[in-house]
Formats: structure tokens, C-alpha cells, sequence
């Protein structure tokens, strides 16, 4: 296994948070040095400008939190994020198409967010929302995911009534194997509940508790 701050998505995605707020977060990720930190679209060129010269990459996020954008919007976010600094495109679907099983609307949607990322030569991570979905969803919602081209897919956005859970994250892993990455997002706030979900199959996690984790670690 990598070092366990390499797992990281450093994440600041509240809805008051400031520029100092996001300058705080990648001076964290640059001390602890996290995979990635993870912001709103709008703090990507200042992500971008404060971690210049590191490896740290930039998530941005897309339809986001509820995934009810039009396939048009999300485009147009994930090229302007790409364009200004994103490495990373984690991107909510339509629950609601799901849920009613228009499935050739959800894969689309992945697939033309999948396609501008990667002209630009960023990763989509495809949001499902667990808490919103049954299992039975989950699984289609994964497979969906697989054949648009995804690179991962993300359990939650961190804004539901719950997140990742370790049914789930095993439950994504038994569907996807290793055709695309788990990144386990939503609640994960100690030491325990982040290596339950490496163990589960989580190749990448998402917390804006990840200081706190780190520093237990020590």
C-alpha cells in the first residue's frame, strides 16, 4: 500500500468557504502532501496558482451537489475547470434519470463529461449519491459508469443524509473489480473507518477531515 496521506482527496466543499479558506486547505495538502485537494470550480485557478510547482493534483467538482444540471452544463464546467487548472472531474449524475431507468441518458451524460475531461487530459470520477440509491441502482449506476469511460467511480457527495458505508464500498468493488478505481467520500472522519474502506477496495478517499486523520496517525 502507498503511504496512507497518498490516499487523500483534501476537501473543502462547503458552501461559505473562502479564499482564505481554500489557500488554507492547499497549504495543508502541501505539508501533509495528499494526493489532491478537491474545490468548486471557482477556486480552481487559485488552487492551481497555490500548488504550483507540486504534485499535488486539483479535483473539481461538477453539477454539484444534486447532479440536476443539464448534460450541456456539465460540460461547460468540466472544460472550464479543465482549462483553468482541474486534473480531476468529480461529477454527480442525474439520480433522478436513474432512478426511472433512462440509462442511455446517465451514460450519455458520463460519456460527454468523460470525453471533454480526457481531450484535456483529466480523469472523471462519477458521484452516485449511495445514500439515494438502492443496491440494485448502485450496481447499474457502476456499470454505467465502467462503459462511459469513467476512471472511478465516487460514492457520495458528503451532502447527503449519509456516505460512504463499507456495504457499499464492497458492494461498488464486487461490481466494478478492477475496471475502474473507488473513491470512498462522506463521512470518513478517523484512522479506523479510512482503512476499512482502503481494506473494502477504496483506491482514493475523500475527507476534510484528513488533518485530523493524519495527525492521530502520528
Amino acid at each position: 500500500m502507498k503511504p496512507l496521506n497518498k490516499y487523500f482527496d483534501h476537501t473543502n466543499l462547503k458552501a461559505d468557504a473562502t479564499t482564505a479558506d481554500i489557500i488554507k486547505l492547499c497549504d495543508e495538502a502541501k505539508k501533509y502532501d495528499f494526493y489532491a485537494v478537491c474545490v468548486h470550480g471557482c477556486y480552481v485557478p487559485l488552487a492551481a496558482r497555490e500548488l504550483a510547482g507540486t504534485e499535488i493534483k486539483i479535483a473539481s467538482v461538477v453539477g454539484f451537489p444534486l447532479g440536476m444540471d443539464s448534460t450541456e452544463v456539465k460540460v461547460r464546467q468540466t472544460v472550464w475547470a479543465c482549462e483553468n487548472g482541474a486534473h480531476e472531474i468529480d461529477m454527480v449524475i442525474n439520480i433522478g434519470a436513474l432512478k426511472e431507468g433512462r440509462y442511455d441518458y446517465v451514460k450519455h451524460e458520463i460519456e460527454e463529461v468523460a470525453a471533454a475531461a480526457g481531450q484535456r487530459r483529466s480523469i472523471v470520477k462519477v458521484i452516485l449519491e449511495v445514500c439515494l440509491l438502492t443496491d440494485e441502482e448502485i450496481v447499474k449506476a457502476c456499470r454505467l459508469a465502467v462503459e462511459a469511460g469513467a476512471s472511478f467511480v465516487k460514492t457520495s457527495t458528503g451532502f447527503g443524509k449519509s456516505g460512504a458505508t463499507p456495504h457499499t464500498v464492497a458492494l461498488i468493488k464486487e461490481t466494478v473489480g478492477d475496471q475502474v478505481m473507488i473513491k470512498a467520500s462522506g463521512g470518513i472522519r478517523d484512522v479506523l473507518a479510512t482503512k476499512e474502506m482502503l481494506r473494502l477496495g477504496a483506491d482514493r478517499i475523500g475527507a476534510s477531515a484528513s488533518v485530523v486523520i493524519m495527525e492521530a496517525v502520528k
